[in-house]
């Protein structure tokens, strides 16, 4: 009897180690002898052969043993499904397989009452998390709980996705997560410190990207904890100088990405970049001035996988912007078809501070001709003709230029979000309104 437990438990270490491996043809030849053994665990943490192949990312045995009928959602002994330990170990291929296969993204385990959204924002794995988010827009659970309320679900502790994301340092799912709708004031119940931020829980990482992240999507600096805290006081406590300096409610308001907008929500991702860069670059240089001459001073992040180049070479066919006459027209605004560059698109739409009372923004209109923005697309280059061919490009656009300066417009009022922008001329023109009705030629 023993000598027969010992022989079982020893096919049964085999099966795991060949999962592990990814050796198929070894697993064939256990499971014709040995069939039960597909349904078996192991003897501690009861993994089956299904959490096993998730764990290590072996996606053609997880695919053959989805293929015999094992269910996705099987549980080990912390209740931990095959979908959570892919989304923890970041295998992509496999939490999309087991998506595909019908794994229920609405799972808690039983250490801390997590989801795989909590393992995938944790661990840092940006593309286990896009999936899931995904997956959470096509399944049940957008029907039964809502999209908005699965992005901002909360552990045993109180934490959302978010929470995590920032305590560990993963600017990557912070951004992802802001993005989709998750909270950016949300207090925690028992993690961290009780009632914090994920602003607080920035602070103490020391994560300045995340830091940034949070407060250019409308992060209270002035939210306390259940302790009296704001995140400030935090950042000093841990010793994160760079993170306090922008923290200090001393320091300017950063500009804040007007996602209540509904042409903003509605971007199309080349438009999307340009108006995220503009404003990392506003809020750049105000670190610039902030982090003056401190050690830990670092640039702002930029993103590497850009495809439209917002600074146009001197030979771009692309108007000069005839608001700030510094940057290219790169911003299309729908339906009217006027241009101008991505600065003064994300000046036109921004807003310093949101306020927490009001359940809807005026949006903004055009500023040369008052007409309501139904789209802002990235901005169409115009074809040159014959006589502009035969020019060069500096002429040509000192030519565009005193143009726009001899035509009348209406007037862009306003203050700007990025510079000082006075009262500007309409797309036509650049002279500059003043308080009184005449006009002045902008020197």
């Amino acid at each position: 009897m023993g000598q027969r437990l010992s022989c079982r438990a020893s096919y049964e270490h085999g099966l795991f180690t060949a999962v592990q491996a990814g050796d198929l043809e070894k697993i064939h030849s256990l499971l014709e002898r040995h069939p039960s053994l597909l349904h078996q665990a192991t003897v501690y943490d009861r993994h089956s052969a299904l959490h096993v192949a998730a764990a290590h990312g072996r996606i053609e045995v997880l695919s053959w043993i989805l293929d015999r009928s094992v269910h996705p959602d099987i549980l080990n002994r912390h209740k931990q499904t095959p979908l959570m330990l892919a989304a923890m170990h970041g295998k992509i291929s496999c939490v999309e397989k087991l998506l595909q296969s019908g794994a229920n993204i609405l799972m808690f385990d039983s250490l801390n009452g997590r989801t795989c959204l909590h393992y995938a924002a944790y661990y840092g794995h940006s593309d286990c998390l896009q999936a899931i988010l995904a997956a959470a827009q096509m399944t049940p659970v957008a029907d039964s709980w809502g999209f908005a309320r699965f992005v901002n679900v909360r552990d045993g502790k109180g934490a959302t996705p978010l929470h995590l994301a920032a305590r560990q340092r993963r600017s990557d799912c912070v951004h992802i997560l802001l993005d989709r709708g998750a909270l950016v004031c949300a207090s925690t119940g028992g993690y961290g410190f009780l009632g914090s931020s994920p602003l607080h829980l920035a602070a103490r990482g020391g994560s300045l990207d995340c830091v940034r992240e949070l407060l250019a999507w409308g992060a209270d600096r002035l939210q306390r904890d259940s302790s009296g805290r704001i995140p400030y006081m935090v950042a000093l406590k841990y010793k994160h100088g760079a993170c306090a300096a922008l923290l200090n409610p001393s320091s300017a308001e950063p500009l804040v990405w007007p996602s209540p907008l509904k042409f903003i929500s509605e971007l199309n991702p080349e438009a999307k970049v340009l108006l995220e860069r503009a404003l990392i670059e506003a809020n750049g240089e105000r670190e610039k001035s902030i982090l003056k001459g401190m050690a830990c001073s670092l640039p702002s992040p930029s993103y590497s996988d850009v495809s439209v180049d917002d600074n146009m070479s001197e030979d771009s066919d692309t108007e000069l912007c005839c608001i700030c006459f510094d940057q290219m027209c790169t911003i299309e605004v729908r339906d009217c078809g006027h241009q101008m560059c991505a600065h003064c698109t994300l000046a036109l739409c921004c807003h310093n501070k949101p306020n927490p009372t009001t359940s809807s923004l005026s949006a903004p209109v055009c500023p040369f001709c008052r007409s309501s923005i139904s789209q802002l697309v990235v901005a169409r280059v115009k074809v040159e003709s014959d006589t502009d061919k035969e020019m060069s490009p500096s002429k040509l656009r000192r030519l565009r230029r005193s143009r726009n300066l001899s035509e009348g417009s209406s007037s862009f009022k306003g203050s700007s979000a990025v510079g000082s922008f006075g009262k500007v001329g309409g797309r036509s023109s650049g002279r500059v309104a003043t308080e009184s009705t005449g006009w002045v030629d902008k020197p």
